[in-house]
């Protein structure tokens, strides 16, 4: 069972990701959006999500580069595993903590507000609450980790992460003897990908990078005969209005 669920699940909850997000961007475009709530309590929203979305970019950004990195260029830097884990272990504390604090704020805001409960659906709830949790064991291993920041636990998920992505045999052999609560991290972590393109997740794929390039005016057109909305901008002429 171990060797399934950190050797071959792995591929099935990635390939379910990839394959279901292209297969919804395809069929239900117009179900490709996070279904934002922010007119409703706009400012307890923004609070709790300006801390969560920044903690959660701050931790994937972390774990791509932390256990995806080639140790050998750790190695050729002088980076040492133990700097390495207290490094992670400082930054994904931070990060960790802003977005749970984000996370509970938005909870809050979906279970106790009549309106915002009546907008969300069953999934947006019941993705936030896996968030939460899987927050929460990532914060549990960290107290782990200060256990022992020698660095050696780093270097075999490491080794397990890029066993998996550049499909090496015996992957789930290096975290075999791992505690439990790291193996309910990763293994949540999985079931989430498996999940994402069901759920408002999918909008982390459509980050609006076209607005850094785009021209800085707005072409607001009007009724015929009627005033022209106050936006700063000179009305078309009729011609290119028609």
């Amino acid at each position: 069972m171990h060797d399934f669920l950190y050797g071959i699940f792995p591929y099935i909850a990635i390939t379910v990701m990839i394959m279901g997000s292209v297969a919804r961007y395809e069929r239900d475009p117009f179900t490709w959006k996070s279904s934002s709530s922010q007119l409703l309590r706009r400012r307890q929203f923004v609070l709790g999500s300006v801390l969560f979305h920044l903690g959660v970019l701050m931790i994937l950004a972390g774990h791509l580069v932390g256990l995806l990195t080639p140790i050998a260029v750790f190695d050729a830097l002088g980076v040492g595993h133990g700097a390495k884990q207290v490094l992670a272990v400082a930054a994904g504390g931070i990060a960790g903590v802003m977005a749970l604090a984000g996370g509970i704020i938005l909870l809050h805001r979906r279970l106790t507000d009549p309106r915002v409960r009546a907008h969300s659906t069953l999934a947006d709830t019941g993705i936030l609450v896996l968030l939460m949790v899987q927050l929460c064991l990532g914060l549990g291993t960290i107290v782990l980790s200060l256990g022992h920041l020698d660095g050696e636990e780093m270097v075999k998920f490491m080794n397990w992460a890029q066993g998996i992505v550049y499909f090496r045999a015996g992957a789930a052999a290096h975290i075999a003897d791992v505690h439990w609560l790291f193996k309910a991290h990763i293994l949540l972590g999985l079931v989430i990908f498996l999940l994402f393109p069901f759920t408002r997740l999918v909008h982390m794929l459509s980050a609006p990078v076209r607005y850094l390039w785009r021209p800085g005016y707005q072409i607001v057109r009007s009724r015929r005969g009627a005033k022209p909305a106050r936006t700063g901008l000179k009305p078309l002429p009729r011609r290119a209005a028609e």
